[in-house]
């Protein structure tokens, strides 16, 4: 690093620090009057720059060239940066970004619950990649207000995930990698709908939290790969992305296979403990017949690649549901190899 970089790094810092002891008693930060810091001295002309592109929350963000230092804003995100080869620009991640292995390694501007403003300043990002219900948009309005760069995206669906990948490698400046990562996902895709998507419809109750009863309606992730893998998501309809559902409601429901995706401290021992709570509800079809399973939550609720691994497993195990089988308990990552 040049004696010039580190001044840059360390003027930035304290101009960061400026601006949130100027903030009132609720912390709130006043715009930054001169936000140049958040531009590099260079980035890479590409055709298509300058232009405006819109974000997953509709909001038109201008791009002047491609990104040369972009900071992740949460684990999934970080995961569809390096499928779509620009993990090379990553300067920063959110707390948690643990695959692929290259992730651990840079550095951390914390979670969605406590993001280091006067870190990620630092950094000199040019783009900030969020999650657009996983970031709150205090967060993301807060880090305009200092100059940057916030590009929203969102999964709803598995199909989304290409689309996010090639919106990523036009904002990156690497197209190439990230259409061939896109295209081999969306073949696989193809596939796994052409194998299960027309199978008799399996009932499913996908649990991600179990005190309370927490699951997902149609508009989160995990309904799609319910829906493709041939099932039906028993709570599609609720209101809410991730309802909490109470106990009658869940007997009313009286699902064919429980999907279980929560991870507790010690996660050999998730798929035990949660089975141990569901034996509450013993008047369950899915418990009475042992149809109860775990997936990974890396492998089903992050918006990455990886979610096809999670599919297959889902569709394998709702498989057995159909042909009376007993389904095979997943207990780790390991499953999915």
């Amino acid at each position: 690093m040049t004696v010039i970089r580190q001044v840059l790094i360390l003027l930035s810092a304290l101009f960061i620090s400026a601006l949130l002891d100027s903030g009132d008693a609720g912390g709130e930060i006043r715009p930054a009057p001169s936000p140049g810091f958040a531009t590099p001295a260079t980035g890479t002309s590409l055709p298509g720059f300058p232009g405006t592109m819109t974000d997953d929350d509709g909001r038109s963000i201008r791009m002047t060239h491609a990104a040369m230092r972009i900071i992740s804003l949460s684990p999934n995100i970080t995961e569809l940066i390096f499928a779509a080869g620009a993990g090379k620009k990553l300067v920063g991640v959110s707390r948690h970004s643990n695959y692929p292995d290259a992730a651990k390694s840079i550095p951390d501007i914390g979670d969605s619950f406590s993001l280091d403003l006067e870190r990620i300043v630092a950094l000199q990002p040019d783009l900030l990649l969020a999650w657009r219900s996983g970031n709150a948009r205090a967060d993301i309005e807060r880090l305009e207000r200092l100059g940057l760069t916030v590009f929203a995206t969102e999964a709803v669906t598995l199909a989304d995930v290409p689309r996010l990948l090639r919106t990523i490698g036009r904002l990156a400046g690497t197209s190439g990698p990230a259409e061939r990562t896109a295209k081999t996902y969306e073949e696989e895709l193809q596939q796994i709908g052409s194998s299960y998507s027309n199978r008799p419809k399996v009932s499913v109750f996908q649990l991600v939290w179990h005190q309370p009863l927490m699951t997902v309606n149609n508009q989160h992730l995990i309904s799609d790969v319910i829906r493709i893998c041939g099932g039906a998501n028993v709570f599609a309809l609720s209101s809410s992305l991730t309802p909490v559902v109470s106990g009658e409601n869940l007997l009313a429901a009286d699902p064919d296979a429980i999907i279980s995706s929560v991870l507790l401290e010690q996660e050999e021992s998730a798929p035990a403990e949660v089975k141990a709570f569901l034996r509450q509800f013993s008047q369950l079809s899915a418990v009475r017949n042992n149809n109860v399973f775990f997936v990974h939550p890396d492998l089903i609720q992050r918006q990455t690649t990886r979610v096809l691994q999670g599919t297959r497993l889902v569709c394998e195990q709702l498989e057995r549901v159909r042909f009376g089988r007993k389904v095979s308990p997943c207990l780790s990552l390991d499953c999915a190899e």
